[in-house]
């Protein structure tokens, strides 16, 4: 698998683990989960510290390679299954905004998750004639692509909000504008280029590399800077970013295995 591909499971299991904790602590479910006013779930906040303690234990899971392969496609399932009939009714039954691409960020975030978890899965099978290997085996494509399309969104809307976006650059770093827009392109070409697999190697790995930069010098000094408030967002926007960029050196790892 090599040093890539563990690096970026470990970075999506802290991510995961990382999630539950600010789901327990502020007994609220991580915005990305779901739709607003939850829709077709409104139970106590039980609820959240079941599903917050499930985060947990699914993070540790991956990080520690216990039942990685199991553990992973499950909680894929599960994400798949809320964006399913959770988001997906939501949208088009109360949202009469359904047609903006803006108003399916959440969603497909939650779509990005799902996708890197078939994507960890997938890629604890070995080759084997064993029809199940052969299964585990065909996730890494159908969870690239679940994983890219967020992405080549994330880029557009980069692209379709860019004097917005370009607010979250740190305001040490010049031409904010310029950054944004450059970022909305290599978003949408990253994922095209994984989608095609067109050197999808050295391409998720760049992805991985500017996203975990923007890890670094963007959410987590705005999770420090925020109000309490909105610190527990601010957690969960900062973690998925470390997911997505663990996610990306995941699929990059597995692309040079292959080679």
């Amino acid at each position: 698998m090599g040093n890539l591909s563990n690096i970026g499971r470990i970075f999506f299991g802290i991510a995961i683990a990382g999630t539950g904790f600010p789901t327990i602590y502020y007994k609220v479910f991580p915005y990305m989960l779901l739709p607003p006013q939850n829709f077709l779930l409104s139970g106590p906040i039980m609820l959240t510290y079941i599903f917050g303690t499930l985060f947990i234990l699914v993070g540790v899971c991956i990080v520690f390679e216990k039942k990685t392969r199991p553990v992973s496609f499950l909680f894929g399932c599960v994400l798949l299954l809320i964006f399913c009939f959770f988001f997906v009714p939501y949208q088009f039954m109360v949202n009469p905004n359904y047609m903006h691409l803006a108003e399916w960020e959440n969603a497909e975030k939650e779509l990005a998750l799902a996708g890197g978890a078939f994507v960890i899965a997938s890629c604890f099978s070995e080759k084997s004639e064993n029809s199940i290997d052969r299964f585990w085996g065909k996730l890494m494509p159908f969870g690239a692509i679940l994983f890219s399309i967020p992405i080549i969104s994330f880029g557009i809307l980069h692209l379709l909000f860019t004097k917005e976006a370009s607010t979250l650059v740190p305001l040490w770093v010049p031409y904010p504008i310029f950054w944004t827009f450059l970022a909305g392109i290599a978003l949408i070409g990253s994922g095209v280029a994984i989608i095609l697999k067109i050197k999808p190697g050295l391409i998720a790995a760049l992805l991985g590399a500017m996203i975990f930069i923007w890890f670094i010098i963007l959410h987590i000094p705005r999770v420090i800077v925020s109000p309490s408030a909105d610190r527990g967002d601010e957690i969960v926007s900062a973690f998925l970013a470390l997911a997505y960029s663990g996610i990306a050196f995941v699929i990059a790892g597995a692309a040079k295995k292959k080679v």
